[in-house]
């Protein structure tokens, strides 16, 4: 199992061709860099060709590099959390709050205390008679959106239309 600084985005210089699990050290960008230009690069990441920043995890004792947009959810488990992708998941000691501050600018948002989604990876929402909402992904997975999260729903969207009858009286979508 691994710590709380081996869950880390991993910013590199070279071409992605060249990064297929080893970084050669000079293009890697580290911790020495101020917070400011980190964060500013990490944003920039994003908007490359390449869709998704990458971010390395511990698994089985080798270094994987995963983009962003392959992961489908977070979901705590203990002291664990479960990195769930389309294609198998990674068990990752590591805080839920920490990995949400890490993934939180590449859109994932919190739907539950022990939950993240990847908001690319939503099919739809619906209300449910007990106040939360159910939400399924591409994948056909199913997670319940707690009352204290459903404002973070307004994320999943620029504009809604067409939603005014739908939605309960007095819920979030309501304008």
């Amino acid at each position: 199992m691994i710590s709380t600084t081996e869950l880390f985005p991993v910013l590199t210089t070279a071409p992605r061709s060249s990064v297929e699990g080893v970084c050669d050290p000079e293009h890697v960008i580290g911790p020495e860099r101020s917070k400011t230009t980190l964060e500013a690069l990490l944003q920039a990441q994003t908007l490359v060709k390449h869709g998704s920043a990458r971010i390395a995890i511990k698994a089985k004792k080798k270094i994987l590099f995963i983009n962003a947009s392959d992961v489908l959810a977070v979901e705590a488990k203990g002291n664990y959390v479960l990195l769930r992708r389309a294609s198998g998941s990674h068990m990752v000691r590591e805080r839920l709050a920490t990995i949400e501050e890490k993934l939180t600018r590449h859109g994932f948002l919190r739907i539950h205390r022990s939950v993240l989604i990847n908001t690319a990876w939503v099919e739809d929402i619906q209300p449910l008679p007990t106040g939360e909402y159910g939400l399924r992904m591409k994948q056909g997975r199913e997670y319940t959106v707690t009352r204290p999260h459903k404002k973070n729903l307004q994320l999943l969207a620029q504009s809604w239309i067409g939603t005014s009858g739908l939605w309960p009286r007095g819920s979030f979508l309501q304008l």
